[in-house]
């Protein structure tokens, strides 16, 4: 059933209220406030999904950062990725700190080169063949 008013037209819903047609089908709640909810009530989350999250949360590691990161994981010393990337050791340095940086900051830290294996692996930037 529709009413017409001076400046909009509503519906009425099954429970009786009138809507705007626009709003017919929109979600209650906006993923921002189901993620903020989730966020503020960690305990509502089931270990598993928790470990889940964990695991998919991207760092956000730009192309650069992902061809250092690489190299690092393949070559027995950072000069040698200097070697390899035509970069100096301090570039070097500052990418993998950049790198650490981003898994922190989404809580997979990885302060450690074997840490770092583990993550680069979880995200499939490296195989254990190119390892």
């Amino acid at each position: 059933m529709t009413s017409t008013g001076l400046s909009t037209t509503t519906i009425q819903v099954a429970s009786g209220t009138a809507v705007h047609p626009g709003q017919r089908f929109a979600p209650r709640r906006s993923a921002s406030t189901v993620r903020a909810r989730t966020v503020a009530n960690p305990g509502t989350e089931t270990p598993r999904s928790r470990q889940e999250a964990t695991r998919s949360a991207d760092p956000g590691l730009t192309a650069r950062e992902i061809a250092v990161l690489g190299a690092w994981l393949r070559c027995d010393s950072k000069q040698e990725v200097c070697a390899v990337l035509h970069i100096a050791l301090g570039t070097v340095n500052t990418h993998l700190s950049r790198i650490r940086a981003k898994y922190a900051t989404v809580g997979r830290a990885a302060p450690t080169k074997a840490s770092l294996v583990a993550r680069a692996l979880q995200d499939g930037l490296v195989t254990l063949d190119d390892l």
